[in-house]
């Protein structure tokens, strides 16, 4: 569709391998295109209603979120479920980054909303009481 694919600098090696890795899994996807890439930095997405770039590695060293204040709602990805946080045991994952992460992402208000990339909408409140990876890392 000649649609720009955006992503942080640090995702495309990912990006660029995600037919060979989908092989070991027994999937199949056509390879990425090469472009258009536009590089996703950290800071105000150009793009959509006022959402803001997180750059939370840790699941993965590209990992992102979209954080949109005003409608106290972020998208979290694969960094965190209700109940529960990203793999840290992946290929380019990294445990303390994962940590480092989630501690950022609880800098955000407690009733900010989560839509995580798998499961239900949780809020940061809700996993700094139920979520035992949070409780363990927020000390």
């Amino acid at each position: 569709h000649d649609l720009p694919v955006f992503l942080h600098p640090a995702a495309r090696p990912v990006y660029e391998r995600a037919a060979a890795a989908a092989m070991r899994w027994g999937l199949f996807i056509d390879p990425p295109p090469s472009e258009p890439l536009v590089d996703l930095a950290e800071g105000a997405l150009a793009v959509g209603p006022g959402f803001e770039v997180l750059h939370l590695p840790g699941h993965c060293p590209g990992h992102v979120a979209f954080y949109q204040a005003e409608a106290g709602a972020v998208f979290s990805g694969d960094l965190l479920f209700a109940g529960g946080v990203g793999r840290w045991d992946l290929p380019g994952a990294d445990l303390d980054e994962l940590k480092r992460s989630i501690r950022r992402l609880f800098e955000l208000p407690g009733a900010t909303r989560v839509f995580p990339g798998h499961g239900p909408a949780t809020t940061l409140a809700a996993e700094r009481q139920g979520n035992p990876f949070v409780q363990d890392w927020l000390g």
